[in-house]
């Protein structure tokens, strides 16, 4: 019987495809579903044999500590050469787009507390 190796729910293209060739390396036999329409279904990577589940969840610790690692000093070297982008470098590069989202944001805000503030003044 199939067992769930891997969630796609907020994984990236590449780490999946990393995933796949991990467990193809190791001659662990899987297949991966697709996400379903509206979001609905994730998608994921599933074991075909249930009894290779205690192998592959080893391989995918110590692939997640590694990736995990990699992607941390990835960020940090991007973060040494000003490449990350922060609300600043957006406010700067998107002044309008910025400032938009910003108003919408006051402007809902100020709707769903205005029954709040309204019974103040009773």
């Amino acid at each position: 019987m199939p067992r769930l190796l891997l969630n796609l729910r907020n994984v990236t293209e590449d780490e999946a495809h990393e995933v796949a060739e991990l467990m193809d390396d190791h001659e662990i036999a899987h297949y991966s579903t697709p996400a379903g329409p509206f979001g609905i279904t994730a998608g994921g990577i599933w074991l075909k044999n249930a009894t290779d589940y205690p192998r592959a969840r080893a391989l995918m610790d110590d692939y997640q500590a590694e990736r995990s690692q990699r992607v941390r000093a990835e960020l940090e070297q991007a973060r040494r050469e000003g490449r990350v982008e922060t609300f600043w470098t957006t406010l700067r590069r998107h002044p309008v787009r910025t400032g938009v989202y910003l108003a919408v944001a006051a402007f809902i805000l100020m709707i769903f507390f205005a029954p709040v503030i309204q019974l103040g003044d009773w």
